[in-house]
């Protein structure tokens, strides 16, 4: 059974970051993702999705190679490419991977404009070393399918300064 979590943060370079941190962690076996997006608010109030893969891109390389190959049995190679990336491309589009883009866009319009979130699909994940990674990144967690304790823990892990056990607070922040 996986877990969805959904953290914001004020900005994309944040947001990206931590997916980063979190890509690292996966190298490392710690966890294991189904999926990894960053939803971005535009100061216009439109929300922009950054995908961990692009399915246009790898669609339309997966159809022009299999349109060549077909091209070159009806002699016509550059034909068999141009419409095997075109119809690759188009399915690219419309396939759906991982978190459903539908609710990342609904659950972005919580998000402040010009701030951005984090979507992970969390397959499995060794809890204790993943928290103390991602300790004191900041971020708030907006959704969880997470059962209140380990939510609990999270939270108080992104709150947290690394290397200490208080959580920050405005007051405490250098000048």
């Amino acid at each position: 059974m996986s877990d969805l979590v959904f953290i914001a943060f004020p900005t994309e370079e944040k947001a990206e970051q931590v997916r980063r941190q979190v890509l690292a962690l996966q190298k490392e076996y710690l966890i294991e993702l189904g999926d990894a997006v960053v939803a971005v608010k535009t100061p216009e109030g439109q929300i922009k999705l950054n995908q961990m893969i692009n399915m246009t891109a790898a669609g339309a390389a997966s159809g022009g190679l299999w349109g060549t190959l077909i091209g070159f049995i009806f002699l016509m190679p550059l034909f068999g490419t141009a419409v095997g990336a075109a119809s690759g491309a188009l399915a690219g589009r419309f396939t759906d991977v991982g978190i459903n883009d539908e609710f990342m866009r609904e659950a972005a319009r919580a998000l402040q404009p010009g701030t951005a979130g984090l979507f992970l699909l969390v397959r499995r994940m060794t809890t204790d070393k993943v928290l103390a990674d991602l300790r004191g990144v900041g971020g708030t967690v907006m959704r969880t399918s997470f059962d209140e304790t380990k939510e609990a823990a999270l939270r108080e892990a992104l709150a947290q300064c690394a290397g200490m056990s208080e959580p920050k607070t405005a007051a405490a922040a250098p000048a």
